[in-house]
């Protein structure tokens, strides 16, 4: 069993430190074990916590060390919704980072969201939470096209969304006290409720096996 997330610890931001610009192969394994300790470990407690709070947590990737400097200077997790629909966290220095995000997208995904975007019914829909996560604060971006595809009208109302080939909505949560105690579970929970209704907007029209 995972132990309970209590925060990560103050400590955990000294090891970070210490991993800072291109740390050498002997500074990596000299800070090894005491990351994975203090850095990956409270992420995985993280999310299993998140997961007992809601099942459609429960498919989550908490990720190992890479080559690059950038994967040791940042823990990175993802939890899976469905097709390349996803909510992904990052631990640095900068506190806790999360997004939502449809990309890298499969084939005939890009088509299936086209589709529903141009649909009167499910392209209001998205036009609407993409505006209301917008005003709670997130940056709304993604893979665009410079011009409108072919086949749709240059005066068409979701002309911008229409442009997208992958969209996501992303903001910091802090790098405040919250993140060395139980808090941050109920930060993620609360920025996960924020995204909801574009996450499943995305689970229903753009993740199709067909």
């Amino acid at each position: 069993m995972c132990e309970q997330f209590t925060g990560w610890p103050e400590q955990a931001m000294d090891v970070l430190w210490q991993l800072q610009g291109e740390p050498t192969k002997a500074t990596r394994e000299h800070c090894r074990a005491e990351r994975e300790r203090l850095v990956r470990q409270p992420m995985i407690a993280l999310l299993n916590e998140v997961a007992d709070a809601d099942p459609r947590y429960e498919d989550f990737s908490v990720w190992h060390y890479r080559t690059g400097s950038w994967w040791w200077q940042h823990q990175s997790a993802v939890i899976r919704l469905g097709r390349k629909v996803e909510i992904n966290l990052r631990f640095s220095l900068n506190g806790l980072w999360l997004q939502a995000a449809w990309w890298y997208p499969d084939p005939g995904q890009v088509d299936a969201f086209r589709r529903a975007v141009a649909s009167e019914g499910s392209g209001r829909e998205l036009s609407a939470i993409v505006e209301n996560v917008r005003h709670m604060g997130y940056d709304v971006s993604g893979d665009m096209l410079k011009r409108l595809p072919r086949g749709f009208p240059a005066d068409h109302p979701r002309a911008r969304l229409l442009r997208h080939r992958s969209l996501i909505a992303a903001r910091s949560l802090g790098c405040e006290e919250w993140l060395h105690t139980p808090e941050a579970v109920e930060r993620v929970l609360s920025a996960a409720a924020d995204l909801d209704a574009l996450l499943m907007w995305l689970a229903r029209h753009v993740d199709r096996t067909a």
